[in-house]
């Protein structure tokens, strides 16, 4: 099969001849969305020269460099994050991004600070996930005082000077997860509510939001106090052992943070009969979750979607480099999917 020349990318791109020579050569005007024009319809017919036509393109639009401090990198959720992240950087067609993603390991406010600060001064702009905290909030207003928009992700925190908010609606998510608890519960019985850490405002929020709801609509369930598993795998499975030996009617555990294979190994090794009366309801799906779901030991997932959260998450980090002073923070509201054992 012949090579597709420049008569055929210029029919495939709806552009003269002319001008695809142009881009080639790297000589006279040509517009940045022509130039993305011309590139997509090289991609797609397999034109020889699509190397010099990127090249062109990395000259014509703006190049950003965006920092992603995620958390916990042993965790294959974050790790599936800081991923998706980067693809959503490289699909970007109107701006040429370098994506660095760091993750934090020593959870403390204090090393969180310090890293998010080193790694504003190595980016345009930066998207956090950590707990609120004055500390966290001090280094985001010393960024945002460089011009280093900082934007939260998937968590907000209380900081004025941050640039934006993308995440999900956590109020609907804490009523969302109390409807499929409730409604799957017979009869009176307990409820465990663990969550990462109570300076989470994601997680804060959709535990009051629970307890709302269930005060309202399922006041036969006692809902015990918040309990953190600091993010912990075998603290959250302590804490199930824990509830299982003191207490005989457990009807259901809302996750809201990590921990949640610690959860289920030791569902794992309860009776089957405390196993089948146990509703399940946790947050993001990674590789575990997906197992404790296809098991039938999780109810649900609550989860962001992780391709349109990290879509919106770049385009929204761009946007505010572009709109340096912006009234307020910007908030990006993402629907939650629901994720059950039927439909994973």
């Amino acid at each position: 099969m012949d090579r597709p020349t420049i008569a055929d990318l210029a029919e495939a791109a709806g552009v003269s001849v002319s001008t695809v020579n142009r881009i080639l050569s790297g000589k006279g005007a040509v517009k940045a969305t022509t130039v993305q024009r011309v590139q997509g319809a090289a991609e797609e017919i397999g034109f020889h020269g699509l190397g010099a036509i990127e090249d062109r393109m990395r000259k014509k639009v703006p190049h950003y460099r965006l920092g992603f401090l995620l958390q916990q990198s042993s965790r294959d959720l974050y790790q599936l994050f800081g991923r998706k992240v980067v693809a959503a950087c490289r699909d970007r067609r109107e701006e040429v991004i370098e994506p660095l993603v760091d993750f934090v390991d020593l959870l403390t406010p204090e090393n969180i600070a310090s890293r998010l600060t080193a790694l504003g001064k190595e980016c345009d702009a930066v998207a956090i996930i950590a707990a609120d905290h004055p500390v966290v909030g001090q280094a985001i207003r010393e960024l945002s005082e460089q011009g280093k928009p900082v934007v939260t992700y998937i968590t907000d925190q209380s900081a004025p000077e941050r640039a934006a908010f993308v995440g999900t609606d956590n109020w609907k998510l804490g009523r969302t997860a109390a409807f499929l608890i409730a409604g799957m519960t017979q009869g009176p019985g307990r409820v465990a509510v663990f969550n990462g850490n109570h300076r989470y405002q994601c997680q804060d929020i959709s535990d009051a939001a629970f307890r709302s709801y269930m005060r309202e609509n399922a006041p036969e369930l006692a809902i015990e106090d918040s309990r953190p598993t600091n993010e912990d795998a075998a603290r959250a499975h302590e804490m199930v052992c824990e509830l299982l030996e003191r207490t005989d009617d457990l009807s259901g555990i809302l996750i809201l943070g990590g921990g949640i294979s610690g959860v289920l190994r030791a569902l794992r090794k309860a009776p089957a009969e405390a196993r089948h009366r146990i509703r399940v309801v946790c947050r993001d799906i990674g590789p575990e979750t997906r197992k404790g779901l296809t098991e039938g030991l999780i109810t649900a997932a609550l989860c962001h979607p992780l391709d349109g959260t990290s879509e919106v998450l770049v385009r929204t980090m761009v946007e505010v480099l572009s709109n340096r002073s912006p009234a307020a923070p910007v908030m990006r509201i993402m629907p939650f999917e629901i994720i059950t054992p039927e439909n994973v």
